[in-house]
């Protein structure tokens, strides 16, 4: 991304303050809030900047819209399940909304750690503690017209690649998700708890957390290691936060009537789930924040350089810094490691160059999420992330006896296979497929070509999909013509 000589003289004022010393949490109840610390959630400024103020969308069960931390944080809200948006009888939402935009700064209670984000609450759990898909998926657009620019969802289904019965992929809620991200909405969800899936721990992040486009919570505890709840992925766990005893807002309705606890509508005064709550669920909306804190420096950064600048900048977990299980490197525990804002602001403003924008995208799959091609003969430059999107699709239109010729050169070494799949095909990748290939490509260097000639007129899938690691996203070059017999 380009930017400005204006931006660049900002950035390098904000550099040299972040020499001098944090500045504090000064809220009542500052020492339960030990993850804005390991966090190093505003080491970076000196004194509270002002900041671009960002819309953050709390999907979840709602707030208690009367919350003294709350009031006049939230620029919207509405529910999908019935009732009112501003009651919350479950408390999920009332925490999440109080980790993310907590006042900073009215001598109340706690501080969020975004103290420029302004809340869009979306209700889509009902009172039995179900999240309706058609109102997640409503929710999303909802959230998106709203101006949403970051949107935390701290919930999700089973992922099981092996087993059908068990695994709940929606295309509906996919094609939300690629909505608000080709509206540069930043989309974070929790990799899902253990305690909610087949197994405890479990192999794979749940759905949303599994989807491209999305950045992948998973929870370290206090002394750094990764507790068993915390599902593990691979692929799709993408950066950890605290996750352990975690303390935040709830409901003024779920502090028992007569109770003597001091605190409040805070998470000590309330039922047993919500003390020292623990899940993905609630390192989530840490990371969430942390978008809104570059978004607030720089509006103009894409979601996919928010999620680059959050995870490239993670502090690398280790059994040096308590996980026994982590080995350095991205892992399947931890992805690249625990959130760290102050390293993630650093890189922001350090100069080093972001990730192109992909104008390409949301282009992951056949049928109505693959990509036109332009017209033929033609060249397209874009990019594939082997840890968040690894397949780019694009449809080509031929005739029968028509041939097509496609070649593929990365700017750097990495291998990206061709493959060509018929008309009607609706998945390249996963459970769902039912098509077979009908060509593949072959190396020439570093080279991948393939020619293919039609036996019968459709609209055709060209698959690429990514199958080296690599640390950044990979930029390549596709050439594709057409020849007509």
């Amino acid at each position: 991304m380009r930017r400005t000589a204006a931006f660049l003289a900002v950035a390098a004022a904000l550099v040299v303050a972040a020499a001098a010393a944090a500045f504090p949490n000064t809220e009542p109840l500052a020492a339960k809030q030990w993850y804005l610390t390991y966090d190093k959630a505003w080491d970076f400024w000196p004194a509270m900047p002002v900041l671009a103020p960002v819309k953050v969308a709390v999907i979840d069960s709602g707030v208690d819209g009367a919350h003294p931390d709350l009031v006049g944080r939230i620029a919207a809200a509405r529910s999908f399940v019935g009732g009112s948006a501003y009651d919350d009888t479950i408390g999920h939402g009332t925490f999440i909304a109080g980790e993310i935009a907590a006042n900073p700064a009215n001598a109340t209670g706690i501080a969020g750690l975004a103290f420029n984000a302004r809340l869009l609450v979306a209700k889509v759990v009902a009172a039995d503690g179900q999240v309706s898909l058609a109102a997640e998926v409503a929710a999303i657009h909802w959230a998106v017209a709203e101006g949403a620019r970051v949107i935390n969802l701290s919930f999700g289904g089973v992922r099981d690649p092996l087993d059908p019965s068990l695994d709940t992929y929606s295309a509906a809620e996919q094609a939300a998700v690629e909505y608000a991200y080709s509206k540069g909405v930043v989309v974070v969800a929790a990799v899902g708890n253990g305690t909610e899936s087949p197994a405890e721990p479990w192999a794979y992040a749940a759905y949303p957390a599994a989807l491209p486009h999305v950045i992948g919570v998973s929870a370290v505890t206090q002394a750094g290691s990764v507790p068993n709840y915390s599902n593990r992925d691979a692929i799709y766990n993408d950066i950890a936060a605290p996750g352990d005893n975690i303390f935040s807002t709830i409901p003024t309705n779920l502090v028992p009537t007569g109770s003597t606890c001091a605190d409040g509508p805070y998470s000590d005064c309330g039922p047993a789930e919500l003390r020292g709550a623990i899940g993905t669920s609630f390192a989530a909306p840490q990371v969430a924040a942390a978008a809104a804190l570059l978004l607030g420096v720089d509006p103009k950064l894409t979601a996919d350089q928010v999620s680059w600048l959050l995870e490239r900048s993670a502090d690398d977990a280790t059994p040096a810094t308590g996980c026994s299980l982590c080995p350095p490197g991205r892992d399947a525990y931890t992805g690249w490691g625990t959130l760290d804002v102050d390293a993630a602001l650093t890189l922001l403003t350090s100069g080093t160059p972001l990730p192109a924008p992909d104008r390409y995208e949301p282009n992951d799959d056949a049928g109505a999420s693959a990509h036109a091609i332009p017209p033929l003969p033609t060249t397209i430059a874009a990019s594939l992330d082997y840890w968040d999107d690894n397949v780019d699709v694009y449809r080509v239109y031929l005739k029968q006896g028509q041939q097509v010729f496609a070649r593929l050169t990365p700017a750097a070494a990495a291998t990206v296979r061709l493959t060509l799949w018929p008309p009607g095909t609706q998945h390249v990748e996963g459970l769902a497929t039912s098509s077979k290939r009908v060509a593949q490509s072959r190396a020439v260097g570093r080279q991948e070509r393939l020619s293919f000639k039609a036996k019968k007129t459709g609209t055709y899938y060209l698959e690429l999909k990514l199958v080296t690691p690599t640390h950044d996203p990979a930029q390549y070059r596709l050439s594709v013509s057409r020849r007509s017999p």
